[in-house]
């Protein structure tokens, strides 16, 4: 029995945790360093000074830090410079699927999709929908909001986000399956 609790403790999962505003690229440096593994997602966007034009990467998620950590590493993450808690949902540390994870690491890599985050209290469900073109090509979500049936939101629960991907009108149909 004392060896099944042990196995249960060594089992990884990928939680958030939030970190000082601006302080995301240190913190995945840092834990990085400390040996635990993290992930800083960024996405390149093109910024504007008074005399040039710039690529630079930012994190998709503001104040946010994936780890992928068993039970007795997360007081060791929790000590680390810049990191202010776990993001909890329902009174709990949040716990990411891996394939969300494997989602946002395929949105990221999608040439034709700008991407943006959102939180998801400011939105309500609508259609079902179908992407019809692309690496998400036969995936379902959910359309929370539509800007010129340009953009559809795909729901993070577990994070209590919303990942807001553009697709080009054409990408996305509306789907006959009632639930997915």
């Amino acid at each position: 029995m004392a060896e099944l609790c042990n196995t249960m403790k060594d089992i990884k999962k990928w939680l958030a945790v939030y970190t000082k505003p601006r302080w995301e690229k240190k913190v995945d440096g840092t834990l990085l360093r400390k040996g635990i593994n993290s992930w800083c997602p960024l996405q390149k966007v093109e910024k504007q000074w008074s005399d040039r034009k710039k690529i630079i990467e930012e994190p998709l998620f503001r104040s946010y830090v994936f780890v992928n950590i068993a039970e007795d590493e997360r007081v060791k993450v929790l000590q680390t410079e810049g990191v202010l808690n776990f993001v909890h949902y329902l009174n709990k540390p949040a716990i990411i699927k891996d394939e969300e994870i494997t989602i946002i690491k395929s949105y990221l890599l999608e040439r034709e999709a700008t991407i943006s985050v959102e939180s998801m209290q400011y939105f309500r469900e609508n259609d079902k929908v179908v992407i019809s073109h692309g690496v998400f090509m036969d995936n379902t979500g959910t359309v929370i909001r539509a800007s010129g049936n340009k953009k559809i939101y795909v729901r993070l629960e577990s994070l209590g986000q919303v990942m807001v991907v553009e697709f080009p009108a054409n990408y996305v149909s509306k789907s006959d399956k009632l639930y997915f």
